[in-house]
């Protein structure tokens, strides 16, 4: 729960928007193991709404429009995996998921998405230094992950906390100001 002026009690559920709702399920709940929760007919053949049960009561949505526009690669979400290019994606954009699992279980996570076709990244550990990225887990990583595609390009990332967050050092930087453009 929030301390604030609202009583936030995390993410009901993030929406996103799919090609094709089978092969959706076939990943979410086929693949990664999220059970399919609810399903939902959109009126007048707008489409379809479904979700999925991601752990800690959190869902994980999708959409699918019979008319939707294809995606822009770089424009709504990264062109690729962080290891394999750029991670800038538009304003307004959904970047990636990341999905909470045990540090100590990327390694069987990594193995078994393998083992089902699913291409991802090497574990990478995050810490404060000046790229981002130990070769090791030690005392500075903060968090390691994994990252990999699902069927549409929609970047996800499985991400484990190796400490609690808020420690001191934790939040040093002033927040940058939008550069105008002419």
């Amino acid at each position: 729960m929030s301390e604030g002026p609202f009583e936030l009690g995390g993410i009901n559920h993030l929406a996103l928007v799919c090609r094709d709702m089978q092969t959706t399920v076939d990943f979410y709940e086929g693949v990664l193991g999220m059970p399919l929760v609810k399903t939902i007919e959109l009126p007048v053949g707008l489409g379809q709404h479904f979700f999925f049960d991601c752990g800690g009561g959190d869902t994980l949505a999708f959409f699918w429009f019979p008319d939707a526009a294809e995606p822009v690669a770089g424009i709504s979400g990264p062109t690729c995996r962080p290891d394999q290019g750029t991670l800038t994606s538009a304003i307004g954009s959904m970047n990636h998921v990341a999905f909470q699992v045990p540090p100590e279980k990327l390694e069987e996570y990594q193995a078994k998405l393998r083992a089902a076709g699913v291409e991802t990244s090497e574990i990478a550990n995050h810490d404060d230094s000046e790229f981002g990225i130990s070769t090791d887990w030690n005392d500075d990583v903060f968090v390691r992950s994994l990252y990999f595609l699902d069927p549409d390009g929609i970047l996800l990332e499985f991400a484990a906390w190796t400490r609690p967050m808020g420690q001191p050092g934790d939040v040093v930087h002033q927040p940058n100001r939008a550069v105008t453009r002419l």
